[in-house]
């Protein structure tokens, strides 16, 4: 590790006006360590409610400044690695996610141990495989503050992404010069969709290194939301209002990296999406901001669309 960001960078926002914490030069391999701070769910398992809480909810740490970094280039986020503490959070808040109408009226934290080996005890009797990830990831807003919480945004944000783990490469599309690059909300195993709109939470330290691609992915197109290569699969992030346009957005960005990135035909790029592209709801962020009366509701949807890319 090149660089060091610990916990105390950690900011409620994604916000241009915040000095950064670090600067750096992309693509020399360099690996940044972020530092993340789940202090809200200890307070909350300690006081037993949500408004007894002093802690920020989803920290994020940085900013980064990148080099050269301009509207309409592209931040590409490689993960490297992502360590924990020994515990993370499961953690229910009344109202919020799927399974609020069988959970109740009272809030439930539970300590959730994490071997050095990597096993997350989910109960007495089962314990599973770590499945580390970066839930919270994005770079600054042209104008305003993005939220760390809701909605997911065309620059990153909450976006609660299982795909967003080591050996993965996120990209990010720049809203401001030096893109100011944040990360936090690290999950220790997360069910794909999120149901309960928490996961495995777990204070860490993901390791990261940027490069910078310019005017766009593949240097030529501006992303409108993010993406995600995995290795196996290019995931496309899909946000709309409703839940069809986000789906619609989601095919097209694949439609168009095939065809305009790749050169494919229309019509091969048709053929193949249809026999091998795969889609999902993704987190229970929602895509536009919340109703300011129910806070904690997601408006809109985030879709998740899956090209293997042993077809490229």
């Amino acid at each position: 590790m090149d660089h060091f960001l610990d916990k105390s960078y950690g900011k409620a926002g994604f916000d241009a006006a915040v000095a950064p914490a670090l600067r750096i030069e992309p693509g020399t391999g360099a690996v940044i360590g972020f530092e993340t701070d789940d202090a809200v769910y200890a307070q909350l398992h300690e006081r037993g409610s949500l408004d007894k809480v002093t802690a920020q909810i989803n920290p994020i740490t940085g900013p980064v400044y990148v080099e050269g970094a301009e509207p309409g280039d592209t931040l590409a986020v490689t993960i490297h690695a992502i360590d924990f503490i020994d515990h993370g959070w499961s953690v229910y808040l009344p109202g919020v996610g799927a399974l609020a109408g069988r959970m109740g009226s009272e809030s439930m934290t539970r300590s959730v141990p994490i071997t050095r080996d990597g096993q997350v005890a989910l109960t007495e009797s089962l314990t599973v495989p770590a499945q580390p990830m970066i839930g919270c990831m994005g770079v600054a807003p042209a104008t305003g503050v993005g939220s760390t919480v809701m909605p997911s945004y065309a620059y990153g944000g909450n976006m609660d992404l299982t795909d967003a783990k080591p050996g993965s490469t996120v990209y990010l599309p720049v809203q401001v010069p030096g893109a100011l690059l944040s990360i936090g909300d690290l999950h220790a195993i997360m069910a794909r969709g999120e149901s309960s709109f928490v996961a495995i939470e777990a204070q860490g330290t993901a390791h990261v290194s940027i490069e910078l691609v310019k005017g766009g992915a593949g240097g030529a197109r501006v992303l409108r939301a993010p993406r995600v290569d995995t290795g196996e699969e290019m995931v496309f992030v899909g946000l709309g209002d409703p839940v069809q346009q986000s789906i619609n957005r989601g095919y097209e960005d694949m439609y168009d990296f095939l065809v305009e990135d790749h050169g494919w035909s229309g019509a091969d790029a048709y053929v193949v999406m249809s026999a091998l592209a795969h889609s999902e709801l993704g987190g229970p962020t929602g895509s536009i901001d919340p109703d300011p009366l129910h806070p904690m509701t997601a408006v809109g949807a985030v879709t998740v669309h899956r090209l293997p890319t042993s077809i490229l």
